[in-house]
């Protein structure tokens, strides 16, 4: 799929989101209410996909990243934020739950989209969160592209920072 259609589909549903949901915008409800809601409205978008949110699994195996280290991000740093998606099983990898990816089940290669979401009112994790697109969009996961989104509340404008592969 193009990244231009993807771009398209994507911000309807942005708009879709707005016109039916701003009041979860307006009081802040946390960030997996709202990637919930949006990721409804991709799935309408993508119909030959699957469309899930917050999940870490790469076929049988749990999603990890193992050499975000490598990559100039200490993972002994990022246990200072408050990350609540992080389950720290070892010091060489760390557990990670995408926000909302865009993907074929069982089947690895068709991995099409990762999402990773912030409010505009939550500066806290974006290099994490830009750290996790770019891991993910390398071998084994191999996504296509990848999406950092910092939604705007109370009618602030969204920001989309694109990844392609």
């Amino acid at each position: 799929m193009d990244i231009d259609v993807i771009k398209d589909k994507i911000e309807y549903c942005l708009q879709i989101l707005r016109e039916k949901d701003q009041d979860l915008l307006d009081i802040e409800v946390n960030e997996r209410t709202i990637t919930h809601k949006l990721a409804e409205y991709i799935q309408d978008q993508f119909p030959n996909y699957d469309v899930d949110c917050e999940y870490n699994r790469y076929e049988k195996d749990t999603k990890r990243i193992r050499s975000i280290k490598n990559r100039s991000l200490d993972i002994t740093k990022l246990k200072k934020y408050q990350i609540e998606k992080l389950i720290w099983e070892d010091k060489k990898a760390l557990t990670i739950y995408p926000d909302i990816i865009i993907h074929k089940r069982k089947s690895p290669n068709n991995n099409l989209l990762i999402i990773e979401v912030k409010k505009s009112s939550n500066n806290k994790g974006e290099d994490f969160d830009i750290k996790k697109i770019e891991e993910l969009m390398e071998p084994p996961y191999k996504y296509k592209f990848g999406l950092f989104l910092r939604i705007g509340i109370q009618n602030e404008n969204n920001k989309c920072k694109w990844f392609p592969r």
